[in-house]
């Protein structure tokens, strides 16, 4: 398995668990949503820096972001939609 798509498969895995959509990721760390996208489709080549941002936004430490996962297949996205309004 290449370096992107390791690194593709992570930021999607950790960002779910958090319960992150893409677009906050973006919005938070500073870029497009779709560049972030773009990266966890594994078409996009981030730099050092703008991985280092979306760890810091994370939350976990950038070398999570390399480890081997066990299987090769994508997490489950989060659900469609915006969040109901609580009253």
């Amino acid at each position: 398995m290449d370096g992107r798509t390791i690194l593709s498969l992570n930021l999607r895995r950790i960002r779910v668990a958090k319960g992150v959509s893409q677009e906050r990721l973006a919005y938070d760390s500073g870029m497009d949503r779709s560049y972030v996208s773009g990266i966890e489709r594994g078409v996009e080549n981030p730099t050092i820096d703008v991985l280092d941002r979306l760890a810091l936004v994370l939350e976990v430490p950038i070398g999570q972001l390399f480890v081997t996962p066990s299987g090769r297949t994508p997490p489950e996205g989060l659900r469609r939609g915006r969040k109901p309004k609580e009253d």
